[in-house]
Order: C-alpha cells, then sequence, then structure tokens
C-alpha cells in the first residue's frame, strides 16, 4: 500500500494508473511523429505545443478516472473495462471537439485529438488484457495470519478475502472456536495463541495482524518479537483496517488505541488553509452560480407553493446548533410530526423540481452561504438534524467526536458511501468520518473536492 494524501493505495492500482498515463503521452506524441514527418522535434520545442499535449492526456485521465476505471471493482473485472474505456475515451473526444471548436487555437493541428485517442484507445485496451492476465496468473505471495477471534478479527477476514488486490492470502486464525458468521467465509482455524512460532515456520507467514480484544496477559509478546525481528510484519488490527479500508472500525477498536495512535492533531495552520479555500470556494461558488440560482429560485417558484430557501437546524462545531441553507425540494410541512425523516427512494414528499435538483446535488448551492459565514468548512462531517445527531449519539459509541471539528458541505462518508437512512448506515457513515478527523489534512480536503465534483456531475447517490 502507498499513502497519499494521508489515504492508503493498493501498489497495484498505482503502478497501473502511471503506465496506462505514460501511454496515453506516448500514443500522443506517434500521432505528432506520424503528422510532422518532415520535422517531428519541432512540436516537443514549443512550449505551446507541449501544453497542448498534456491537454489532452490530462482530459483523457480524467475521464478515464471518473468512469471508475481505476476503481478496485473495476480493476479486478476485466468484462467492464473495454466498455469503460470506450464511454471514458468517447466523453473526452466529445468535450475536446467542443473546447476546439470555441477555442480553436487549442488545437494542435486537424485530427491530432482523434488520431492520439486512437491510438491510446488500442494501447490502453491491450495493456488491461495483459494486466489482467498477469492478474490472474500471479498467485498471492503475501500469507496472513490473524492472532484473536472476536468481532475485529471477523472484520479483518472480511477486507482480506473481498480485497484481492491487496495481495494478502488468509492462511487462517489463532485463537479459541470462531463463531460462525454468514457474511464472512470463516478461516481455518490453526490452533491456540502458544502455535504461533509452529504455525508462522510452517506457512511461511509474512504478516501477523494482532486482533484480539483483551491483550492483557494473553499476548504472546516474545513469540511476536522474535518473529518481527526475523522480518514477520507484525501489525495491529485497527491500523491495518485503517490503511486497507480508508476507515476506522467503530465498535471494534480499543479506545486504547485511538489514544496511541497518531493522527487527531490539526495543526493551526492546517485550519487556517482550510478556512481560506473554503472561502475561496464559496465565494466563487456563488459569484459564478448566481444565474444558476436565479433560475432555480423561478423554477422551485412555479413548481409549488412555499418558500424557495429552506432552514433547518443542524448540529456543528462543538455540538452547538446553527441554521443550514439549502432549496426547498419537498412540499411545505412534508414532516407533519415535526421530525425530520430521512429522504427515501421515489419519497411522495419530494416535488418535480426537487427531485431533479437533489439528483445532481444542486439543492446544496445555498449552503455555500453557511460556509462563508462560519458556520462550516468545505469539507467536513455532514451535518445532520438535531433530533437525528442526538439519537446516533445515544447509540453509537464515539458519535459525538464527529462535532470536535467544523462540520463540511461535503467529506470522506459522503464521497465514499451512499445515502445514510438508518443506524447501521450512520455507524458506517461515523467510521469514515472518523478516518477523516484522525488524518485531516490540506491534500486529503483537495482529493475529497476532486471527488465529490464526480460524484456530483455523474450524478451517484441523490435521493
Amino acid at each position: 500500500m502507498v499513502k497519499l494524501f494521508n489515504v492508503y493505495y493498493p501498489k497495484r492500482t498505482l503502478q497501473l494508473l502511471v503506465v496506462e498515463s505514460t501511454l496515453i503521452i506516448l500514443a500522443l506524441f506517434g500521432s505528432v511523429l506520424v503528422h510532422f514527418r518532415s520535422e517531428p522535434l519541432a512540436i516537443f520545442r514549443s512550449e505551446i505545443g507541449l501544453f497542448k499535449i498534456a491537454l489532452v492526456a490530462g482530459v483523457c485521465l480524467f475521464f478515464l478516472y471518473y468512469n471508475n476505471l481505476y476503481s478496485p471493482g473495476v480493476v479486478r473485472n476485466p468484462r467492464k473495462i473495454f466498455a469503460r474505456f470506450m464511454q471514458g475515451l468517447g466523453i473526452a473526444a466529445v468535450v475536446l471537439a467542443l473546447a476546439y471548436y470555441v477555442i480553436p487555437g487549442l488545437q494542435l493541428y486537424r485530427g491530432f485529438a482523434v488520431t492520439g485517442i486512437s491510438l491510446a484507445t488500442v494501447l490502453l485496451i491491450s495493456n488491461r488484457a495483459l494486466f489482467s492476465a498477469a492478474s490472474r496468473s500471479a498467485e498471492p505471495k503475501k500469507n496472513v495470519i490473524i492472532l484473536g477471534e472476536g468481532a475485529m478479527a471477523r472484520l479483518l477476514a472480511k477486507v482480506i478475502q473481498e480485497r484481492t488486490e491487496l495481495g494478502l492470502n488468509l492462511v487462517g486464525y489463532l485463537g479459541s472456536e470462531w463463531r460462525s458468521d454468514t457474511a464472512t467465509e470463516t478461516p481455518a482455524r490453526l490452533g491456540g495463541l502458544h502455535d504461533l512460532p509452529a504455525i508462522a515456520r510452517e506457512t511461511d507467514v509474512s504478516r501477523v495482524i494482532v486482533a484480539m480484544g483483551d491483550q492483557r496477559g494473553k499476548l504472546p509478546v516474545d513469540d511476536l518479537l522474535a518473529l518481527k525481528t526475523s522480518g514477520v510484519t507484525v501489525q495491529d488490527a485497527a491500523e491495518f483496517y485503517e490503511i486497507a479500508t480508508g476507515k476506522l472500525p467503530v465498535g471494534a477498536v480499543r479506545l486504547s488505541w485511538l489514544i496511541f495512535s497518531p493522527g487527531f492533531q490539526v495543526s493551526g495552520m492546517t485550519l487556517f488553509y482550510k478556512r481560506m479555500i473554503s472561502l475561496i470556494l464559496a465565494f466563487f461558488g456563488l459569484l459564478l452560480l448566481s444565474p444558476v440560482i436565479l433560475l432555480i429560485a423561478l423554477a422551485i417558484r412555479l413548481d409549488s407553493p412555499g418558500p424557495i430557501i429552506f432552514r433547518q437546524r443542524r448540529i456543528g462545531y462543538r455540538g452547538q446548533p446553527f441554521t443550514l441553507f439549502k432549496f426547498r425540494t419537498m412540499h411545505t410541512n412534508a414532516d407533519g410530526g415535526g421530525y425530520a425523516r430521512p429522504a427515501e427512494h421515489n419519497d411522495v414528499r419530494i416535488t418535480r423540481v426537487g427531485r431533479w435538483l437533489r439528483r445532481f446535488r444542486l439543492d446544496e448551492i445555498p449552503q455555500l452561504y453557511n460556509i462563508l459565514i462560519g458556520h462550516m468548512h468545505f469539507v467536513g462531517p455532514r451535518p445532520f438534524v438535531s433530533e437525528q445527531e442526538f439519537d446516533c449519539a445515544a447509540q453509537i459509541p464515539l458519535y459525538s467526536y464527529r462535532w470536535s471539528v467544523r462540520p463540511g458541505a461535503t467529506g470522506w462518508a459522503q464521497v465514499q458511501r451512499g445515502y445514510c437512512a438508518s443506524i447501521e448506515d450512520n455507524i458506517d457513515k461515523l467510521s469514515y468520518d472518523l478516518f477523516y478527523i484522525k488524518n485531516m489534512s490540506v491534500g486529503l480536503d483537495l482529493l475529497i473536492i476532486f471527488k465529490t465534483i464526480k460524484i456530483v456531475l455523474t450524478a451517484q447517490g441523490g435521493r
């Protein structure tokens, strides 16, 4: 795993991204060489020429990423690859054609993008075929043993079994009998904790993950130290889970790990940059979207009776309530009992205009005003209404720690998972929010903003 922007990515996925970026650039250079046969190097000596090549390469990579060609599920599924490449590169070609029509000077020469993208398509699809063949033939090289049998151990087993791109082979676990779980294939029980040295030798283990709930007096410290000094990686379960999933194991994590693990400390400079980025995005967002805001306001007014702006009390920094602003998407008095119910699929409370606003997240635009006046940052844990927040805080351990930072219009949980409608959903959402609070940085904020743009443009997850 490689750490970028405080988030870990599988090496194979990053290697694939680097290789395919190189192939796109080579295809574009190949197009130039074919066209400028007499003096091909002249174009490379021109900064404008290099910029125009970089522009096409950037647009292609942008739409390949937005078409999920580097997500783990697609990387493992070769049947989806061809169609997604054609869609992503096809959209890139259309966007570039429109850009060239509006600004003809961006085009290096007539037919440059079409020729380059055509060559890139052949190279990229061929590369993915080779990558898929190599992945299928390559056996997992790193054998893993889990030490423990509780809830944390079951979470780890599920992650290792489902995330084949991690390159790990779960040999089994050491501990008492494992309670069966229909959602997870139960790994083999290799023995008790005292069998660790013998099992490690027999299985040629390269990693031992410690997932014992109560370690006092039970942890085989001497055996683990001997393995570590011999080159075996010994890792805490919560640390591995955080790296592999991008969230914290709420309900299974030990409070001592949260206290002593790195993170949860944000410098004043980071908070300053967060505030500046939030102010800049909110100000220019309101300025550039002002024509859209006027059209939305008119559409809401014509569609259904009631106010244009919907005001709702939410819980923010340090548990203090504030008024959040959104475009109204539901009929007036939709929640007759006064309790704000989460939106559902095909919710009858939502107006005709409201469905379109929610689909493309346009109802969230007025929150830019909340950001301007300091209620929120652009990125942070998503605030809930007061009743839902306090209900979750009463039922979910560690929930109130979401209030230790300012809420955001978008967040790590929003770009990693779908809509929350139940306590189980909110537990999973909290696990992402705690990961964000623990690893908060300007780089992670920029990554979340980039992912948010993707979600908005592709209309994912709205209700």
